[in-house]
């Protein structure tokens, strides 16, 4: 049996992160996982209940003034996660409710999708001198 894709979709800020998680396939379920505290802890732990044996995980989020800190983790985790650029991501015309939960959906429906564009992340060194 083949493994199962599972996307996720993260809603990142200074102090949360809002978490989606759409199932593979075309019509798979999207649906809100929850929020949680944007620390490595608080991270980790969602990352031991989201991993199961057969379950691939590919991670998405917005890039922005959090920085990359969550990318590198996830990586260094052993999943796939890509940052999005934010004025490329597809909306439809006339949808202004904008809420955290919402935003984390749509990254985990757009990511299943393949619809994202991905920008070039600096390794620290690069992070250090921008800064």
């Amino acid at each position: 049996m083949a493994d199962t894709i599972t996307y996720v979709g993260l809603d990142v800020h200074k102090e949360t992160i809002s978490v989606a998680l759409a199932d593979g396939g075309k019509r798979g379920d999207v649906r809100a996982f929850g929020q949680i505290v944007n620390t490595p802890t608080a991270l980790a732990r969602m990352l031991a209940k989201l991993s199961q044996p057969g379950r691939t995980l590919k991670f998405c989020y917005e890039a922005g003034p959090c920085g990359y800190g969550i990318q590198r983790q996830l990586s260094a985790a052993g999943h796939d996660c890509v940052v999005v650029a934010p004025s490329l991501i597809p909306r439809k015309p006339g949808d202004r409710i904008k809420t955290d939960r919402r935003d984390a959906n749509n990254l985990a429906r757009l990511h299943r999708a393949g619809e994202l564009s991905a920008v070039w992340i600096p390794d620290p060194a690069h992070e250090a001198m921008r800064d």
